[in-house]
């Protein structure tokens, strides 16, 4: 007598932002699964699953950030890493690491002497505990894909941050602006879906200090409209804030932000707020505390377009037919 077995999909959380997972599984009308995780008092962490996972397609979430007097972002990766280690251990068909902010994605090249490839290093890590597919959202460079060897599924939340300025700003008024000549790429594609011209901050790093640049010029032309900043993260803010500050200079009549991953590390909540920034818009990727919150920020959910790629692949369906309709 032959043997039907149907596939079971399941979520878990990592302990880094689980308010997003339950957010999915609403989503996909599913419940989060049990899992116990803890933390020994010299800092060990340990996971154990609470079900059976036998057989199951398992899709462990987890944002590597770090949470202001709690753990780091260190440690939400090893948790994700000993989380899918014993799911292997547990005989999970299939475990996917769904990463919607991926933790080092700077660290993907090497700019300097004697630096790590931090990026290639996470890779190495997770591929170490078996996972067998990733999923992540606006990587800061595309090339990270190449450091798997399984599948890795590149989101982005392009369509939520254009279905934004379409409903907020006014067509004729749009210049989308690029921080630098990294972003060029990014600015485009943007540009072209909201139609739109394009301006580009000609910026210099200073290489011997972090998160620290200097906006020198703007190519294009802004004076008299809406300058849409466009990058994947906002970290300290510094650039993002020096970038307003010389559009206003060069006659641009507002500014609004956009970015898909809210650091907002240090002092970059103040640093918005006393901007000359109207609007920082990003998605929930990453969990912004209350205190670096403001009525300047706007938060859209990246929930159902998490929802619908953790669909396709259990489904085992196209992911990059999600955005087809956004030509992303």
């Amino acid at each position: 007598m032959e043997v039907v077995t149907k596939k079971r999909m399941m979520i878990f959380s990592g302990s880094a932002y689980p308010e997003l997972s339950r957010e999915v599984a609403d989503h996909l009308g599913m419940r989060l699964g049990e899992v116990q995780l803890a933390q020994f008092a010299n800092g060990e962490l340990y996971a154990r699953f609470a079900e059976s996972v036998r057989g199951a397609d398992v899709f462990v979430m987890q944002s590597h950030v770090s949470i202001p007097g709690g753990m780091s972002v260190n440690d939400f990766i090893v948790e994700q890493c000993i989380m899918l280690d014993a799911l292997k251990r547990a005989s999970a068909k299939r475990t996917v690491a769904v990463i919607p902010y991926y933790g080092y994605s700077r660290s993907d090249k090497k700019a300097r002497a004697r630096e790590a490839i931090a990026a290639r290093m996470i890779a190495d890590m997770y591929e170490s505990v078996g996972v067998d597919r990733i999923m992540s959202v606006d990587l800061h460079t595309g090339q990270i894909q190449g450091f798997y060897h399984d599948p890795f599924d590149a989101l982005t939340a392009l369509p939520l941050l254009v279905d934004w300025v379409r409903k907020n700003t006014e067509a004729e008024d749009r210049v989308i602006v690029s921080p630098d000549a990294g972003r060029v790429r990014l600015t485009e594609k943007f540009a072209g879906h909201v139609g739109a011209s394009i301006a580009i901050l000609h910026k210099r790093r200073d290489p011997a200090r972090q998160n620290v640049s200097v906006s020198l010029d703007v190519i294009g032309d802004v004076e008299g409209r809406t300058a849409i900043l466009v990058d994947d993260m906002i970290d300290t803010a510094g650039t993002i804030c020096g970038a307003a500050e010389l559009l206003i200079e060069r006659g641009a009549s507002r500014v609004i932000a956009l970015a898909t991953h809210p650091l907002f590390s240090g002092p970059a909540a103040e640093r918005l707020e006393n901007s000359p920034i109207e609007k920082v818009v990003v998605t929930n990727t990453i969990p912004v505390p209350a205190e670096r919150r403001s009525e300047k920020l706007v938060v859209l959910s990246i929930a159902p377009i998490l929802a619908s790629a953790l669909r396709a692949v259990f489904e085992d369906q196209s992911v990059s037919e999600i955005f087809q309709g956004e030509n992303v």
